[in-house]
């Protein structure tokens, strides 16, 4: 009796913890602005670095409880899990892999270095559910619902990483190219993705 007791005071602590981890997430997103990119990348593209991700969500998660951390390792491909986490105890993980960066002439270790700062940010901007913005007056957030071109490059480095058949992929997501693959259904690519590089 003592342990069926023991067993529900859990269950009801964990269902409380989520659910206040679900509203502080929900309060945060809410305050969280369209992250600025704020850097130039390769082939000139724009994107938002670590330090402009952090700047715009730390003190807004801080506020509500939350707070976040990373877990690595490294096989044939380099993987980064960001574990988010709430004060009350309750913690989602959002992993992603990909090979080491080695465009630019980069070392392996500056490569290794390239790709844990992009795998960290990206994961984390993934677990809130967040995009960055082109410009810093908020319209891009509102331009379009297909990913972006941060979000093809990543699909295109996992897809090679891991093997997947390009031409199964898009025909699984009905679409023709990878440029018309709604937002909304990014993170589920990169779950199918990750499942095929676990096996």
């Amino acid at each position: 009796m003592i342990e069926k007791l023991m067993n529900l005071q859990e269950r009801w602590e964990a269902a409380n913890a989520r659910k206040a981890f679900n509203e502080a997430i929900a309060a945060a997103k809410a305050e969280i602005k369209p992250i600025v990119r704020n850097r130039i990348g390769h082939n000139n593209k724009k994107y938002a670095d670590m330090a402009a991700v952090a700047e715009a969500v730390d003190p807004i998660l801080s506020k509500h409880g939350l707070s976040y951390r990373f877990r690595t390792s490294q096989a044939a491909n380099i993987s980064v899990t960001c574990i988010l986490f709430h004060r009350q105890g309750h913690e989602e993980e959002t992993p992603l892999s990909a090979a080491a960066d080695t465009s630019g002439n980069k070392s392996a270790i500056h490569g290794l270095g390239s790709t844990l700062t992009y795998l960290e940010r990206y994961t984390l901007m993934l677990a809130l559910g967040l995009a960055a913005s082109n410009d810093d007056d908020g319209k891009a957030a509102s331009e379009g619902s297909m990913i972006s071109e941060e979000q093809i490059g990543t699909l295109t480095e996992l897809m090679q990483s891991v093997g997947a058949d390009k031409a199964k992929f898009l025909k699984f997501f009905k679409v023709e190219q990878l440029p018309d693959l709604p937002a909304k259904r990014f993170q589920e690519a990169i779950n199918m993705l990750n499942a095929k590089a676990r096996g």
